[in-house]
């Protein structure tokens, strides 16, 4: 299987989408973004598409794209309910432009395909200096804001005391997320992107009780994720992302029945 240099770039891809998801993951689930997430990833798809229609690559269509709607909706200044309300319509609009873009270029459909749900075999060595360069600047823009993140995050009641600065902390948070979906739409696709930034991180809660344990744990959950789904799909020809999915579910599954079992003795 490692004597395949796509498989190779592959898992170790996933280790840094594992890191980005794990920091991500949980500050998403912990500010209920999980729709802006989907959304971003139709919008990250019509951005993809236009790199194809333009001539240039898919990974800058997407961030030029992902990047701009980051910054308009949290330039808004509205809370997210609202801006999860104002922009829904828009998801359908993005989908269409981006098959619209994808019909006018010389593409077949079936890059259309690895748009959406993903592609371990589009993965070549530039592919991977470009993640790991884009995983490192978001990681050390993680570290550098954690703090104010979590305070943000978890302590709205607080944040609501300074909304100057909890406008700054959301709409930064709101750009490092369009890079998030950016980075890890390469293994999994731009439409099932969320899978990975809310399924892990919402089952790691049900196990670690502190900041620092729902990160590692969801660490894990997404590494696993990926790494066992590459190796199923190299197993079997089926898509990766199908067994991502399946995967994160599962441990998601395990998390709730383990949850219910823990209230009905305590």
């Amino acid at each position: 299987m490692f004597a395949y240099d796509f498989m190779r770039y592959a898992f170790i891809a996933g280790i840094f989408i594992a890191l980005i998801a794990s920091f991500m993951g949980v500050f998403v689930v912990a500010r209920s973004t999980s729709f802006f997430t989907h959304t971003l990833s139709e919008i990250g798809f019509s951005g993809a598409a236009f790199g194809v229609y333009a001539g240039f690559q898919p990974l800058t269509g997407m961030l030029l794209f992902t990047f701009a709607s980051a910054l308009f909706i949290g330039l808004s200044g509205e809370k997210i309910g609202r801006r999860e309300a104002s922009i829904s319509v828009f998801s359908g609009i993005f989908l269409g432009l981006g098959i619209l873009f994808l019909s006018l270029s010389d593409k077949q459909a079936n890059y259309a395909t690895s748009i959406l749900f993903g592609s371990i075999v589009g993965i070549d060595q530039n592919n991977l200096y470009t993640l790991v360069g884009l995983s490192l600047i978001l990681l050390i823009l993680c570290f550098t804001l954690f703090r104010k993140l979590a305070y943000n995050s978890f302590d709205t009641q607080g944040s609501e005391f300074n909304q100057q600065h909890n406008k700054l902390i959301s709409i930064i948070f709101l750009v490092m997320l369009a890079l998030t979906v950016s980075i890890t739409a390469q293994i999994i696709g731009a439409l099932l992107i969320f899978v990975l930034l809310t399924i892990p991180a919402s089952a790691a809660k049900y196990f670690g009780h502190s900041l620092a344990k729902m990160i590692g744990l969801t660490f894990i959950f997404v590494l696993v994720g990926i790494w066992l789904g590459l190796y199923l799909s190299y197993l079997t020809d089926w898509p990766v992302s199908f067994f991502i999915t399946a995967i994160e579910a599962s441990i998601y599954g395990l998390a709730l029945a383990k949850n219910k079992i823990f209230n009905q003795y305590h």
